[in-house]
């Protein structure tokens, strides 16, 4: 008995991914939850199990090829029998075209003759504007209006029923095509992932009035906690006390004051959040992921720190679902792993802002009348100005200073 190798659901709003790798070959005996292929979408890599044991008895479609949610890949068959067909064969057919939808009949257009150029410049001045700014020709325009004159109805008539507009004054230019790569060159495509990433940080730059505000942060007092409480810390929880989950505290409390910062623009309305789901920036080999821990506020350090392991080990792997990425309300990003010492981070849409991290570096610092070398970094709040005033960024990246300098309000919520 065959069975059909099917693309799973994708999650919310993914209906194509892309054939990555086929894991098991034509004719390898597979067993039931065996990895079969791999799959790319826009946000993640998934693997496709096996429903039933057997024989990869056929390939429909081949590597880097796209398919549809519900889409038949292959098949298993229980007997072992491999289909006997050419190796291009496995290759998918290409889809036939589309059939054009046909084009809805125009409405009967008003008994009237068309208009000359006489009737349309006796006409209102309404309809004469109207009709220069759409490019319609008096012969293109029925007037319906007393003694012949075209009225602003009968412009809209004309636009309604599809009349041409003027040819453009110049021809679109032509799409460059790909330049010749140099004998030390290599062309590879881009993957489904980082399309996708291109994408929505273009979406950011060219919808969000996009601003960046900066300070910076004494890391003493964080980094003698983590020294006091590393060993026991870890002995309870099984975990490493890390900076993120301090970080992550008082942006909440942050948040919970300045509500604005956790919102989002649709359309013409803000939609304010009252959960505080923080997305977490990851940086794997196919690019930057941010897997969200829902309901942040409601975690205790060794939650937070556990969860984030949880999820950066997932990121790695290539085993985040839609759902790890999916529904953050704000963001932070952590460019000081990398030895980053100052960035302006672009925000990840629709959220209104997101926080930049930074290498922990020792400067000189002035306490009372003395100079001493303190362990700072670099905190830089990136926010969407049409939601988030200047004020609210500053005081919001001020109580996050608080908060990591006195870890101590963090933990009388303070």
């Amino acid at each position: 008995m065959a069975t059909e190798i099917k693309v799973p659901a994708l999650g919310e709003s993914v209906t194509e991914a892309t054939v990555a790798k086929w894991l098991k070959k034509l004719g390898e005996p597979v067993a039931v939850d065996d990895p079969v292929v791999e799959l790319e979408t826009d946000k993640v890599t998934l693997e496709v199990n096996a429903t039933a044991a057997g024989v990869l008895s056929e390939i429909r479609v081949s590597e880097g090829a796209n398919v549809n949610v519900g889409g038949v890949l292959g098949t298993i068959d229980g007997a072992g029998k491999v289909a006997a067909a050419p190796a291009a064969a496995s290759k998918p057919a290409p889809a036939a075209p589309p059939k054009p939808a046909a084009a809805p009949t125009p409405a009967a257009a008003p008994k009237a003759e068309p208009a000359a150029g006489g009737a349309l410049d006796r006409s209102g001045p309404a309809a004469r504007k109207l009709a220069a700014e759409s490019g319609l020709a008096p012969e293109q325009i029925a007037a319906t209006g007393k003694d012949g004159r075209v009225t602003k109805a009968d412009v809209m008539t004309a636009l309604e029923r599809g009349a041409p507009q003027p040819a453009p004054s110049a021809p679109a230019p032509a799409a460059r095509p790909p330049r010749e790569i140099g004998p030390r060159e290599e062309r590879v495509r881009m993957t489904r992932l980082r399309k996708r990433i291109a994408q929505r940080l273009k979406e950011a730059q060219n919808t969000a009035a996009m601003l960046t505000t900066f300070n910076e942060a004494d890391m003493t007092a964080v980094m003698g906690l983590r020294e006091r409480y590393r060993d026991s810390f870890e002995k309870k929880h099984g975990v490493r006390l890390g900076f993120m989950s301090f970080f992550i505290k008082a942006c909440i409390v942050a948040l919970k004051e300045l509500p604005a910062v956790n919102a989002e623009i649709d359309g013409d309305d803000i939609i304010y959040k009252n959960h505080y789901d923080i997305g977490v920036a990851v940086g794997t080999e196919q690019g930057l992921v941010v897997p969200v821990l829902r309901d942040a506020d409601q975690m205790s350090f060794a939650e937070i720190e556990k969860k984030i392991g949880e999820l950066g080990r997932k990121a790695r792997d290539g085993k985040l679902t839609i759902e790890d990425l999916s529904g953050g309300t704000f963001t932070i990003s952590n460019g000081g792993i990398y030895g980053s010492l100052m960035s302006t981070p672009i925000l990840n849409p629709p959220q209104s802002a997101i926080l930049g991290m930074h290498k922990i570096q020792k400067r000189p610092v002035v306490l009372g009348d003395k100079i001493e070398a303190r362990p700072m970094m670099y905190l830089a709040l990136s926010y969407d100005h049409r939601l988030v005033d200047g004020r609210e960024a500053v005081s919001f990246l001020v109580r996050v200073k608080e908060g990591i300098e006195e870890p101590e309000r963090l933990l009388v919520d303070m």
